[in-house]
């Protein structure tokens, strides 16, 4: 059988220093993502310093937010006989959510964009195409914790997963679908299509917005159906595809009230 193997290792030591992979590419995204909000903010001519500042309430609200989430989520593997409580903090080992981080982020930015007078529907249409290549590079962290991946599979593109990190019924099955490798690659198509939709429509007021969460959230769904690790189950599917169906419903309703705005760009 073909598979890919994963990272041997995902901690380096500079010193005392541990330099852990999850992190650096967190910082990336976060990186990538803010290079072009400022871009797009420029461009579109808005006020000078707005994103740092706001970035500045938005990036930890992000981060708090998708931990919250992921540990009320997955509450079982934090609490309870046996439990390290201090793991609730451990950012670094992985289990963040990217549904907590969007409510978060969005939560830092409503309150900063309150203080500097920023419309927040303006701030999220500049923002959204950054959140999809940050997202994209973000995924990768997971590759190298060995986490987010599907069902078992025979696929020649499969991720090969350490016997430690496989669920406990399957500690036999070495390869499994790469879903941090598939919604990496959706992510990169989301930003492409809001980008390219920007350029062919009029898309304003928070429509850019609606649309990065719309295509999103519909990837997110099957993805989150691959997975085999443990999660809270409602009416026979996991916790994360109702959301993430719900967030596209939420999505596609803005963009179905507001459609008479996106009149196609002439010229």
């Amino acid at each position: 059988m073909i598979a890919f193997p994963s990272p041997a290792e995902s901690v380096w030591h500079l010193g005392p220093l541990p330099i852990r992979a999850y992190s650096l590419l967190m910082v990336l995204a976060v990186l990538v993502g803010l290079w072009l909000t400022q871009r797009r903010w420029d461009a579109r001519g808005g006020e000078p310093g707005a994103v740092g500042e706001i970035a500045t309430w938005a990036v930890p609200f992000g981060i708090a937010g998708a931990r919250i989430y992921h540990v009320a989520t997955d509450w079982p593997q934090y609490f309870g006989p046996g439990r390290e409580l201090w793991r609730v903090l451990a950012v670094w080992e992985g289990g963040i959510s990217i549904w907590g981080a969007v409510a978060g982020g969005a939560l830092g930015a409503w309150l900063a964009c309150r203080r500097r007078g920023v419309p927040l529907r303006d701030f999220a249409d500049a923002v959204a195409p950054g959140l999809a290549f940050g997202q994209a590079i973000a995924r990768w962290g997971n590759w190298f914790n060995q986490e987010l991946y599907g069902r078992p599979t025979t696929l020649p593109w499969a991720v090969e997963i350490d016997p430690e990190h496989r669920p406990p019924d399957l500690k036999d099955t070495a390869a499994y679908h790469p879903a941090f490798l598939y919604e990496s690659l959706w992510n990169l198509g989301v930003a492409g299509l809001v980008l390219w939709a920007e350029r062919r429509f009029r898309l304003e007021r928070g429509r850019t917005f609606a649309l990065y969460v719309a295509a999103y959230s519909s990837g997110r769904a099957w993805i989150e159906w691959l997975r085999v690790d443990p999660a809270p189950i409602v009416l026979g599917l996991r916790f994360n595809v109702w959301v993430s169906l719900l967030a596209f419903g939420a999505a596609a309703g803005y963009l179905a009230a507001t459609r008479s705005r996106a009149e196609p760009v002439r010229g």
